[in-house]
């Protein structure tokens, strides 16, 4: 089978090779998928740097979001049968097959096509695990989402409408707005033209937001601790912008507002049940039409290494998806 390789770190653009590789084998617990699209993730990006906080051995595959078929099974599955259409996440399946445990994929929602599935599990598992699970959203509240029209951000948009809050996006460029506000924004401010704090300031009366999800860091987050109300919680989600800020715990006690951190990987592998749940709940949203992934553009397969670069520059908006199948 064919199967993109990372044979040394830098960018993606300059480190991926493509390489002929041995179809791999299930084993016990395990199924081999089909891989139909890859939904590509900043922590692709990352893995080709060298920078995620998990770094497999050279060469290994990057991709770590799918939608495929099972086409065989380990010993001892029961979650799946050969045939069924799945959604997943693993890191190493920027490939035709590829393995993964039966509790990292879940049935694929069949209102949604293949792309549009293969880019359901992290965006919208990370929002919903942010929105809900760390930052207790309620309905009528107003929340601030950074990176508004990437990949996660638009998922953060539409679970946070469908939540009955007020959403605010912050977005790069007038085109990304429109972006956003698709997606389900109430309102939009785009930090290359405008004052992000005193914009968000103006459209709240200068309250301050109650919820804040930010994938981007650094400036971002700064923005967000002079914009957040009163026990206001800010959902720290990554570092897209390329720095990690330090938190100023004395700014977070004077002003009365948590910082919570979300890694999302820790919830399948400490309570996997939770996200199960979380997939039943996001695939009744989806079955709603509530929610429905904004894939921004699809890719060959033979052109992953430039879409993995496109990301990495910042110039996609919504979700870029690799056809493989």
């Amino acid at each position: 089978m064919r199967a993109w390789h990372v044979v040394r770190h830098g960018e993606p653009a300059e480190v991926l090779q493509l390489a002929d590789v041995a179809e791999p084998t299930p084993g016990p617990g395990q199924v081999l998928v089909r891989v139909r699209a890859v939904a590509v993730n900043f922590p692709d990006v990352l893995l080709a740097r060298g920078e995620y906080q998990v770094r497999p051995e050279l060469p290994f595959s990057p991709g770590i979001e799918l939608c495929g078929e099972v086409v065989a099974l380990g010993a001892g599955v029961a979650r799946v049968a050969v045939g069924d259409r799945i959604v997943g996440s693993r890191i190493g399946v920027l490939a035709e097959l590829a393995v993964l445990d039966e509790r990292e994929v879940f049935p694929a929602p069949a209102a949604l096509g293949d792309a549009e599935a293969a880019a359901l599990t992290i965006g919208y598992q990370t929002a919903w695990f942010g929105l809900h699970r760390r930052a207790a959203l309620q309905p009528g509240e107003t929340l601030l989402v950074h990176a508004a029209a990437g990949g996660v951000g638009t998922a953060a948009v539409q679970l946070g409408a469908t939540a009955g809050a007020r959403v605010i996006g912050v977005v790069g460029s007038a085109a990304k707005a429109e972006v956003a506000l698709a997606a389900g924004a109430d309102v939009v401010v785009d930090r290359s033209t405008q004052d992000v704090v005193a914009a968000v300031k103006a459209q709240t009366s200068g309250l301050g937001v109650d919820v804040v999800f930010d994938p981007v860091g650094g400036r971002a987050f700064e923005q967000s601790t002079k914009c957040i109300a009163f026990e206001g919680r800010i959902v720290v989600v990554g570092f897209a912008g390329g720095q990690i800020q330090a938190v100023n715990a004395g700014h977070a006690l004077v002003k009365n507002y948590g910082v919570l951190g979300l890694h999302w990987a820790l919830y399948a592998q400490r309570r996997p049940e939770l996200v199960d749940a979380a997939h039943v709940e996001l695939t009744r949203l989806v079955d709603e039409g509530r929610i429905r992934p904004v894939v921004g553009e699809l890719v060959a397969f033979e052109d992953a290494p430039a879409a993995l670069q496109r990301l990495a520059d910042g110039a996609t908006t919504g979700r870029l998806v690799i056809t493989v199948a």
